[in-house]
């Protein structure tokens, strides 16, 4: 398909690639999610991290619940949501590969015993405010108890690739 075709169609079981290629022309941030569970601190690698409401601080994001780290996300109490840095690309890949890839010494915890990545550009420590259904994922409410941030460039995901920000002059 030429940049000047364009392709029309209804999603479905037989164009989920064509949906999935669609929804990746557009850029999103990248997020590691935390909480701690009675195994120790669990990661998962998301997109679907978006703010909600100033009043109260409240923001969201959707874990798929074919996942096998769902339960952990979907049920936690407490959790935090990491904006990854443009430098940190390798960090996502691994979390993505392995929930648990944190060795001693790579998190803080806060006072509720929430895993922070304290190298990442920002932080939303969160209380659970609300979970709904959302198709294959559920989209998860946090209220932002506690944010942390730091001077940096984000990382960006858009079609399948990992990518930096560049300003247009």
């Amino acid at each position: 398909m030429s940049m000047a075709e364009q392709q029309t169609f209804e999603p479905g079981p037989d164009n989920q690639r064509d949906f999935r290629d669609a929804l990746g022309r557009f850029a999103t941030g990248v997020t590691i999610v935390t909480t701690q569970t009675q195994d120790g601190p669990i990661a998962i690698a998301a997109n679907s991290f978006a703010s909600l409401s100033m009043e109260p601080p409240l923001v969201l994001w959707s874990p798929a619940k074919a996942s096998k780290r769902f339960g952990y996300f979907a049920d936690a109490q407490h959790f935090a949501i990491h904006v990854l840095a443009a430098d940190q690309a390798a960090l996502c890949s691994e979390v993505a590969k392995d929930a648990r890839r944190f060795r001693p010494g790579d998190l803080a915890e806060n006072e509720k015993g929430v895993p922070l990545i304290d190298t990442a550009l920002a932080h939303f420590e969160c209380s659970r405010e609300a979970v709904h259904d959302g198709g294959d994922h559920v989209i998860v409410v946090g209220r932002v108890e506690r944010v942390r941030m730091r001077a940096g460039e984000p990382l960006l995901f858009v079609g399948g690739q990992y990518g930096a920000f560049q300003a247009l002059s």
